[in-house]
This record gives structure tokens, C-alpha cells and sequence, in this order.
């Protein structure tokens, strides 16, 4: 692992030196998107050639035009990236190299000196932004009306080809890989034994770190389970949950298909038009959370407009799609063949995208902790802040 100097983005500058000593083989940064970035993308905003829409169609052909555009309008006119870089700003960061390809990482250690390492991996169209509002109360729980015995020192990287750590130079990034490259990236920031956390790709990357760095992992938390078909019982609940299921695969998974197979098709309107990767991105939350109607009761306009943001600003949405690529040519969406023995748990939000049984759960992983919550969805940090990190908590109190 050598520090980099990531020449491939602007916007990545040092202006900063994190508090404490820099690890070996990482250099201290932050971030700093210069106002011509900012400019452009207004103006960009500003010229967008909307197109046709049948009348009252919903959200039945896919992103309503009218949500979009109102989307657009306060990305233009009255959203503030600069206000979301400072709370990115308030941690310190560092940039390195994982076999030839730049990491970022955010690393807000806590002040309790026996406190957890504990790796938090978002997932697509996500970003570190989505977990703005647990650090703080994970790293530092006294503060926040929590005990001193539940703090984690709080490890947030982008994925390989994500936001901040920029696109992946060459192929090959699928989620076994970018678990090696994590495994790699705690034992250089010091952390001998921490917990995996994730959801979407987060969770497929966490489940491999418990098959490829097992001496290290204490536990893998999951807030999207992996399973696969077993002999198990099916409960009234999980039956409803696998007919969802059923209705995703055959009607949700168009974005799958076209990043899998045609990733740098895609690229060139998406990178180059602000809103159509609000259109593409949009469709995402509107879908996987849980609302009644109004997509901005689950989850803030402003944090999905910082996530849009991290993707514009870093033109890192094309390399985003390829882990989708990768690990359909590797197959290694899962384990299939190999049980992760570390403990695990799962945290099940109700408009999740896959919800299998537990039994099918079991059958992959050590479950030792599954719980069904009445609310929230796939965006869990984002919309269900406080389960999510009763959830966390309450699971490594029993592998610390």
C-alpha cells in the first residue's frame, strides 16, 4: 500500500493535515471542489432539454418529470455542496493506493481509548455521504446519550471507482477484490480486529471480508441480507417478502442488466448531463425507501442532492457501474459455496429490495442477531439513522 497523489480529479486537494500522526503509506487530505465545478454544473442544470411524459404517468414509465425538475431547480438554485464539505471536512481523511488503485477514507477515531474499529461500505447509487449523520453518534456515544462501552472508531471509505476515491484505472474491481483491498486498508490504518458493516454492495463486500479476513473480522452487520434458497421454514411474513422479491427481479432490475453488461454505454449521457444521472439516481430512492407518496419524507432533499453531487463532482458514475461488470463476469455476487463463519446479523427494513428468510440466511453466515423492523428501507443510515445504530451497537456488544 503506497500513498498517491490522485492526479485524476481536481476537486481532491490537500489543504489539510489530519490530527494525530498519518499512517504509513497515507497522505492527509480533504475536499475542496473548485468553483468552476460548482459553476458548471448550475449552468449545465440550467440548459437540461427535459423530454416529453404521457399525461398522469406517475412514476409507471419511471422517474415522474415533474419530481425531477423540481429536483433540479433547488440542485441549481439553492443547494449548498459547500455546507455537506465541511461536514465531510470535520473528519480527517486520507488518500492511498490498494494494488495500483486510489482509496479515500474518512477515519474519525473515537476519544474512548477501548473503542471498536468499525467499517462502514456503502453501496451504489450510494455514497460516504449517507453516513454524515451516524458517525458522530457511533464514534463518540457519550455524547449522544449513549455509553461509553458502545464507541467505534469509524472507518468510511468509497468503493474502488466511487465518489472520492475516483474511477478505477483498470478492470478486474468486483466485490471479492475490493474486500482484499479493505482487508488491506485496515491492517495499514493500524486496526487489528474491527467490524463490517454495509448495505447493497456494502453488504456483499462485508460478507466476503468474513471469508477473506476472518482472523481480523469480529463480526459482519448487514442491513441488506445475502441468502439463497434452503430447506428451511418460510414464515406468513417471509412469503409476502419473497413475492416482493419475485416483483423486483422481473421489474426492478433493468439498471442491473445495462450497468452489468453496458456500463460505458451508459456513461457518456449520465457523466455529461446532471440531470440524467439525477433522473437515473432519483428512480433508485424513490423505489427502495419507505414512503407513502412523498420520496422527501424518508430521505431529505438535501442528502440526496449531496450524494448526486459526489458523483457529478468526481465524474465518477461511469466507474461506478463497473462493479456491477465485474462481479457479473465473476459471479461472486455471494459466497454460494462457502459459509461465513464470523458472527453476523442482519437489521431487515421493510421496503428493503431483498428480504430473503432467515432460514436462507442461516444456511450462508454464523447469524447470530436478525431483526424485522416496521419501518425504513435500503437507504438505512439515511432514513433510519437511530435503528440502525441501536442495531449496530446492541450486535457488537456481543463480539467485542
Amino acid at each position: 500500500m503506497t500513498a498517491t497523489n490522485n492526479d485524476w480529479i481536481a476537486p481532491l486537494q490537500a489543504v489539510h493535515t489530519a490530527p494525530g500522526p498519518v499512517p504509513n503509506g497515507f497522505e492527509a487530505t480533504s475536499i475542496n471542489v473548485p468553483d468552476e465545478v460548482l459553476d458548471d454544473l448550475r449552468l449545465r442544470l440550467g440548459h437540461t432539454r427535459w423530454p416529453d411524459e404521457l399525461p398522469d404517468a406517475g412514476w409507471a414509465y419511471g422517474t415522474n418529470r415533474s419530481v425531477l425538475q423540481s429536483l433540479c431547480r433547488a440542485w441549481r438554485d439553492t443547494y449548498d455542496w459547500r455546507a455537506t464539505e465541511a461536514r465531510l471536512n470535520a473528519w480527517p481523511q486520507y488518500r492511498t493506493e490498494v494494488n495500483g488503485t486510489p482509496i479515500h477514507v474518512i477515519v474519525a477515531r473515537s476519544p474512548e481509548p477501548d473503542a471498536m474499529p468499525l467499517l462502514l461500505t456503502h453501496g451504489w447509487p450510494g455514497s460516504i455521504t449517507e453516513f454524515l449523520d451516524v458517525i458522530e453518534p457511533l464514534r463518540n456515544p457519550a455524547a449522544h446519550g449513549g455509553d461509553v462501552a458502545d464507541a467505534f472508531h469509524v472507518v468510511v471509505p468509497s468503493l474502488p471507482g466511487f465518489g472520492f476515491s475516483g474511477p478505477t484505472p483498470e478492470p478486474g474491481w468486483d466485490v471479492k477484490r475490493v474486500a482484499e483491498a479493505w482487508a488491506e486498508l485496515m491492517a495499514g490504518l493500524g486496526f487489528d480486529r474491527y467490524i463490517a458493516q454495509g448495505g447493497d454492495w456494502g453488504s456483499f463486500v462485508s460478507t466476503w471480508l468474513g471469508l477473506v479476513d476472518p482472523e481480523h473480522v469480529a463480526g459482519v452487520h448487514l442491513n441488506m441480507a445475502v441468502g439463497f434458497p434452503g430447506d428451511g421454514e418460510i414464515t406468513d411474513a417471509e412469503a409476502v417478502d419473497l413475492t416482493a422479491m419475485g416483483d423486483f427481479l422481473a421489474n426492478g432490475c433493468a439498471y442491473q442488466e445495462i450497468q452489468g453488461k453496458n456500463p460505458q454505454t451508459l456513461a457518456y449521457g449520465l457523466n455529461d448531463s446532471p440531470a440524467g444521472l439525477a433522473g437515473w439516481i432519483l428512480e433508485k430512492f424513490w423505489a427502495w425507501t419507505d414512503h407513502d407518496g412523498d420520496l422527501f419524507d424518508a430521505v431529505g432533499q438535501q442528502a440526496i442532492l449531496d450524494n448526486l453531487t459526489t458523483y457529478w463532482v468526481t465524474g465518477t458514475i461511469g466507474s461506478s457501474t463497473r462493479i456491477y461488470y465485474e462481479t457479473m463476469k465473476t459471479g461472486r455476487f455471494a459466497t454460494h459455496d462457502a459459509k461465513v463463519e464470523v458472527p453476523t446479523a442482519v437489521a431487515q427494513f421493510p421496503a428493503e429490495i431483498t428480504k430473503p428468510p432467515r432460514s436462507w440466511v442461516e444456511a450462508g453466515y454464523n447469524l447470530q442477531r436478525y431483526t424485522r423492523y416496521d419501518r425504513g428501507g435500503h437507504f438505512a443510515a439515511l432514513e433510519e439513522p437511530d435503528l440502525l445504530i441501536d442495531d449496530i451497537r446492541a450486535f457488537a456488544q456481543t463480539v467485542r
